[in-house]
């Protein structure tokens, strides 16, 4: 019988899984699917050897709470599955705190400890623990393995990883953990197979979806990232605000006697493009637009993916590749030109005609800096990085 791994990425927008089997090189994709959006009209499509096997709209009954969600993506995937179901199920789990470097083995103590890290990742790290709970019960004989989308940043140096506070508080935890992790590791492992000699140098990926964060990597290890120590750290989101001043939570505090809930509340679930707009958190909302407070947003947007670019260019020392990810990144084309809208200073510009054809290698023949569309697939990573626990 051929063992199976299921992986279960439970994001703030959407809920993707994937099946794959142990093959003599490595790992076969049998089955992938995702339910997206989680919010309104949420849709289940499912892949199994690349045939459409379903495609429809969940209707409301199935969507009143996440456990309802996890339970529709695990009786689509089953039927594709061997009796006994998956030896593993790979989880992406957001926050792995000071302590987790690589993927581990889910126990109670270990539950209880993500648990805890849930302040710092309110949109995901519960959703994380709620996939664990519904893979337990769906499958009671399979092991249960967190791959953290924080590990990837544990090598990012001292100086990218601490606060300006007292040094106590470092050692407490208090500190840039960055996060899309996954999807980082996911993008260097594609550089290195297109293109090897790129890989091995300095690259520059923005992670750019509901959620959005951007990284330097050299040589294939993170050495800074624009999100910190929780997910709202960076570049403006969905509904996440992104950089702020410190200031600005204690005059929310002081001056309009806000709550601790309600601060968090605001900064995770009505800023970012759905606060700047006041229309929608969704990118392809604000294109299709005419009111002028979604290109605001928009604006805002790109302003700061530009600005982050050069604040990691300068991390590295130059940089030899820009890499776009994420539903955003892949698909808004928009987006992508006005990001890079004059970083010609830095040799990094985008063809327009690839770049409305969507193709993959987004710069013109001989730029000195390389800009690619690449898909992430962390389902795959959080696949291999089970099966390489599980040996």
């Amino acid at each position: 019988m051929t063992d199976t791994i299921l992986s279960l990425n439970a994001g703030s927008s959407s809920l993707k899984f994937a099946l794959f089997a142990s093959a003599a090189d490595g790992l076969r994709q049998i089955g992938r699917g995702q339910i997206e959006p989680l919010t309104k009209h949420p849709r289940l499509t499912l892949k199994v050897d690349r045939e459409i096997l379903m495609d429809r709209e969940l209707d409301i009954a199935e969507t009143e709470d996440r456990r309802a969600i996890l339970a529709a993506a695990l009786a689509a995937i089953s039927p594709a599955m061997p009796m006994g179901g998956p030896i593993a199920v790979g989880h992406r789990v957001v926050h792995g705190g000071v302590s987790h470097a690589g993927p581990a083995v889910i126990d109670t103590a270990l539950r209880a400890e993500l648990a805890q890290l849930a302040p710092l990742a309110p949109l995901h790290q519960l959703h994380n623990l709620a996939g664990i709970n519904a893979a337990t019960v769906a499958f009671p004989g399979a092991r249960q393995i967190a791959c953290f989308d924080t590990a990837f940043h544990r090598t990012q140096p001292w100086v990218a990883d601490v606060f300006g506070l007292p040094r106590h508080f470092y050692q407490d935890g208090v500190r840039r953990y960055g996060f899309h992790g996954l999807s980082y590791q996911s993008i260097v492992q594609t550089v290195r197979q297109i293109a090897p000699k790129l890989a091995a140098g300095r690259l520059i990926v923005a992670h750019l979806g509901a959620g959005a964060s951007m990284c330097a990597i050299r040589d294939g290890r993170s050495v800074g990232s624009t999100m910190g120590f929780s997910t709202l750290a960076g570049l403006p989101m969905g509904t996440r605000s992104g950089e702020l001043d410190p200031g600005v939570l204690l005059w929310l505090m002081d001056e309009r006697r806000m709550t601790t809930t309600e601060v968090t509340d605001l900064l995770y679930n009505r800023s970012g493009l759905l606060g700047l707009s006041e229309l929608s958190d969704d990118i392809r909302d604000l294109e299709a637009s005419n009111d002028p407070k979604a290109a605001e947003a928009l604006a805002y947007f790109t302003y700061r993916i530009r600005r982050e670019i050069g604040a990691l260019a300068a991390i590295l020392g130059g940089v030899d590749g820009l890499i776009f990810t994420g539903g955003i990144g892949e698909n808004s084309a928009r987006v992508r030109s006005t990001a890079v809208s004059g970083l010609d200073f830095l040799g990094i510009t985008i063809d327009p005609e690839k770049n409305a054809a969507q193709t993959t290698m987004l710069s013109p023949e001989g730029a000195p800096v390389k800009v690619y569309r690449i898909a992430t697939d962390e389902e795959r990573i959080i696949a291999e990085a089970t099966a390489a626990l599980l040996q």
